[in-house]
C-alpha cells in the first residue's frame, strides 16, 4: 500500500488523487448573475445536499490550481448572493461540459453551450430549461478555506423555489431515477450515468470551442442531432477549411459520394450522429460541411 502526506506531493497530484478517489460526485450546474446582470453558468462537482429544514445545499468553486486565481461564479456569488442549482442530466452532459470551458467574463455560457434561460421566480440568475430539477438558491454564507491554488469556498446556499419537470416523476410522484438519468463526476475525463455504469466525455478546449452559437444553423437547428451531439461538434477550435474539405470529398467512398450529392440533410446529419458516437468529431464536420 503507497501512503502519503499531503503536504508532500503537488497540489495538482493531489488533487487528481482526490477526484479520483472520492467518487462519483452529484454535478452542482450553476447559473449567476453579477452586479450588472451578466450571467454566467459552469458545473461544480464539490457538491452535494447537507439539510432539509432549512433546505441547503453547499457547493465549492476552488481557486485554480495553476494560477490562483477565482471563478466567475465566486466572484458573482459574493456580489449578489444568489444562484440557481441545476441538476444534470445525461441529456445534457456534453453541452454541460462545453459550458466549463473558460470563457472571458461577461460571455454567456447559456449561448455557447447551447442551452435555454428561463427566467427565475425569486432569484436573478436564470434556470435552465433542459435540467430535470433547478433550485432557486440565496446564499447565506461563504466560507473560504484558504488563499493559495485548490483552496476551496463553501458556497452555502438555502434553497428557496425547486422546479421540476413532471416526465422524472413516476406515478407516486416521486423522482424516479431511471427517468431522471443523472450523471456524476469521477477522475479525470471520467463521468458515471446513474441508470447504466461509467462513460467517457473529453474536457472542452482549453483554446475555447467555438461554441453552440458558432454551428451553422443548418446544424444548429437539425431535427436528428440532439445537445449532446452539439456539444460535441462545437467543442472544437475552428471548423475544417475548404482545402480539407475537397480532400474529403475526392476520396470518400460511393456511399459518401451519395449522401453529399443527392442525401438529405436528415441522412446526413444520421450518418455525421454515427461518426459522433463513434468519437470521429473532424470526419463528422467533414461530412456536414460537404454537402453540394
Amino acid at each position: 500500500m503507497i501512503s502519503i502526506d499531503p503536504k508532500e506531493i503537488p497540489v495538482g497530484t493531489l488533487h487528481g488523487y482526490l477526484l479520483g478517489a472520492v467518487s462519483p460526485r452529484p454535478i452542482c450546474f450553476a447559473s449567476t448573475v453579477d452586479s450588472e446582470g451578466k450571467v454566467n453558468l459552469s458545473p461544480y462537482s464539490f457538491f452535494n445536499v447537507f439539510s432539509a429544514n432549512p433546505p441547503i445545499m453547499i457547493f465549492s468553486p476552488a481557486r485554480r490550481v495553476r494560477d490562483n486565481t477565482t471563478k466567475h461564479t465566486l466572484e458573482n456569488i459574493l456580489e449578489t448572493k444568489e444562484v440557481v442549482i441545476n441538476i444534470v442530466s445525461h441529456a445534457m452532459v456534453q453541452q454541460m461540459s462545453l459550458s466549463s470551458t473558460e470563457y472571458a467574463k461577461g460571455v454567456n455560457e447559456f449561448t455557447k453551450a447551447g442551452f435555454t434561460e428561463m427566467p427565475s421566480s425569486i432569484v436573478k440568475p436564470p434556470r435552465v430549461k433542459e435540467a430535470p430539477v433547478q433550485f432557486e438558491c440565496k446564499v447565506n454564507e461563504v466560507i473560504g478555506l484558504g488563499s493559495e491554488g485548490g483552496a476551496g469556498n463553501l458556497v452555502i446556499c438555502e434553497v428557496v423555489k425547486v422546479h421540476m419537470h413532471e416526465e422524472i416523476l413516476d406515478a407516486d410522484g416521486k423522482i424516479d431515477p431511471f427517468k431522471i438519468d443523472t450523471v456524476a463526476r469521477m477522475g479525470g475525463n471520467w463521468y458515471s450515468r446513474a441508470k447504466e455504469g461509467i462513460f467517457e466525455v473529453e474536457k472542452p478546449l482549453r483554446t475555447l470551442g467555438i461554441g453552440v452559437d458558432s454551428l451553422p444553423l443548418s446544424v444548429k437547428l437539425s431535427k436528428t442531432l440532439t445537445g449532446n451531439d452539439l456539444g460535441m461538434l462545437a467543442n472544437v477550435e475552428m471548423l475544417p477549411d475548404s482545402s480539407e474539405i475537397d480532400t474529403f470529398v475526392a476520396q470518400i467512398s460511393e456511399p459518401y459520394q451519395y449522401l453529399i450529392t443527392s442525401g438529405t440533410d436528415a441522412e446526413i446529419h444520421e450518418e455525421a450522429q454515427s461518426l459522433l458516437q463513434q468519437g470521429n468529431v473532424h470526419e463528422a464536420w467533414l461530412l456536414l460541411l460537404s454537402k453540394k
